[in-house]
């Protein structure tokens, strides 16, 4: 039986439900992989995920409305998450809720301010970026998109770090957080390392797939706290 008295325990429908919201923003996250189906005529292995969504690719509005909805399921799913902490609870998890949160709202904010054009790929829309001749939204986007990674490494070590310690969940599950953990920071020095490549005019390092493991870790990871979420064992 668990050692948490009943009474301490969140109602099983409010688990349920972070649990859900946190699985369907989740699965709305990793959109991006329809570009294997789609003819977004962009290459995996070198642009944004977020060129997917330029206002001026073919599906950029369809990109835009699930990256918007896998935002809002997220924020909502974190919110509920910290509501259902008591007041005893570690700082910990409630500093990595908090991180979800903020990494759900900048995704949210992320799919309203796009990118006008696509510049790994576009030459003109890339000289007009750094000429400074392309929408406000382009740095916007820029600061939104690094407030939501910031935001996804917070709640995911804390929270990595809160299941370990309360024994939440089986070795193994606990065992593929950590790794998930330590996948998305060796790709977010990757795609980092590329970006400034890129922005230097030295290719793109293979900043596509960088990015893609990056976002991929979250999402996988975001489906690995849902299941711990709904099942809650405990040693």
């Amino acid at each position: 039986m668990s050692p948490v008295p009943r009474d301490a325990e969140a109602p099983r429908a409010v688990r349920v439900a972070v649990a859900a919201l946190l699985a369907l923003g989740a699965a709305a996250y990793t959109s991006w992989t329809l570009e294997a189906v789609l003819p977004t005529g962009l290459s995996p292995l070198r642009t944004y995920v977020s060129e997917l969504a330029a206002e001026d690719q073919p599906y950029g509005a369809f990109f835009r409305a699930v990256d918007f909805a896998a935002g809002v399921l997220v924020c909502a799913g974190a919110l509920g998450g910290l509501a259902r902490l008591r007041c005893r609870a570690a700082v910990l998890s409630a500093l990595g809720w908090a991180g979800l949160v903020l990494f759900g709202a900048a995704t949210a904010a992320d799919a309203r301010l796009p990118l006008s054009c696509a510049p790994t790929v576009d030459a003109a829309c890339r000289a007009r970026e750094r000429a400074g001749l392309v929408p406000s939204t382009h740095a916007a986007h820029a600061v939104s998109s690094s407030v939501a990674v910031v935001g996804a490494l917070v709640g995911m070590v804390l929270l990595t770090a809160a299941v370990r310690r309360a024994g939440a969940g089986g070795a193994r599950q606990r065992a593929a957080l950590a790794v998930l953990v330590a996948v998305e920071l060796a790709a977010t020095v990757w795609t980092l390392a590329a970006v400034f490549a890129f922005d230097a005019g030295h290719g793109t390092w293979g900043l596509g797939i960088g990015q893609r493991l990056q976002v991929l870790a979250i999402a996988l990871w975001l489906v690995g706290l849902a299941w711990l979420v709904l099942v809650r064992r405990r040693r």
